[in-house]
């Protein structure tokens, strides 16, 4: 993978394996296929905060570099003050994902970047992903012609799971880690604390923890314990 200061590197915890689908299974297929002769070469994801555009871009990093691949991810609403300079050479890369697209837009500099990377990208071997909080449509562009080089790849709004899901997501997670979370414990998580599935994954990695310390199973007077204790 290409270096990069380590703040940049994709999260390990940030694979496919660990994302729970619900209805973006299609999403996820599309993603892991990027690199095949048949796969598509750009992919734009679009959605509200939470609901795994930076999860799914890292993991297609992670699956990138399993696969002896080069990759390259750039958050860049958190990187403040980036120039363009940071997309020097990455068209000789295998795979470059442009997270928080929408912090840079609206900047000539950086449209035009986009606007030249995406038409390199035609005539190299880069696959490019993007993600941001808006579809292509709407997103605020000085620069006319990147709103349909955005649109060169297939364009996927993320849809958030339904509350079995994320049950569903939560037991699975907790299982993986030889925890058992009964259905009225994962409700009670659903119910009382923030419903980004992200948030409550930490927590459950704060439950995880605890309980190996405490030996105690995953109750509802435990996770009043553990997590309110911190609130």
């Amino acid at each position: 993978m290409q270096q990069l200061p380590l703040q940049l590197q994709p999260k390990e915890s940030c694979t496919f394996k660990s994302f729970f689908p619900g209805s973006n299974q299609l999403v996820v297929e599309i993603l892991q296929n990027v690199f095949k002769t048949e796969g598509e070469r750009q992919v734009f994801l679009w959605s509200g905060d939470g609901l795994g555009k930076s999860h799914l871009l890292q993991a297609a990093c992670q699956l990138a570099s399993s696969q002896k691949l080069t990759a390259s991810y750039l958050p860049l609403d958190q990187m403040p003050g980036v120039t363009t300079d940071i997309l020097d050479g990455v068209e000789q890369l295998d795979l470059v994902a442009l997270d928080g697209l929408d912090a840079v837009l609206g900047n000539d500099d950086w449209e035009q970047a986009l606007f030249s990377l995406i038409n390199l990208a035609r005539t190299s071997s880069v696959c490019l992903l993007f993600a941001a909080e808006k579809n292509p449509a709407e997103l605020d562009l000085k620069l006319p012609d990147l709103r349909s080089r955005l649109t060169w790849g297939p364009v996927f709004q993320l849809m958030p799971l339904t509350d079995d899901e994320k049950r569903s997501a939560l037991q699975t997670r907790a299982s993986a880690r030889g925890l058992e979370l009964p259905d009225n414990v994962a409700n009670y998580l659903l119910e009382h604390y923030p419903r980004d599935l992200f948030v409550l994954y930490e927590s459950l990695d704060k439950l995880d923890k605890a309980s190996l310390i405490q030996q105690r199973r995953l109750t509802i007077p435990f996770i009043k314990d553990v997590l309110n204790s911190e609130a």
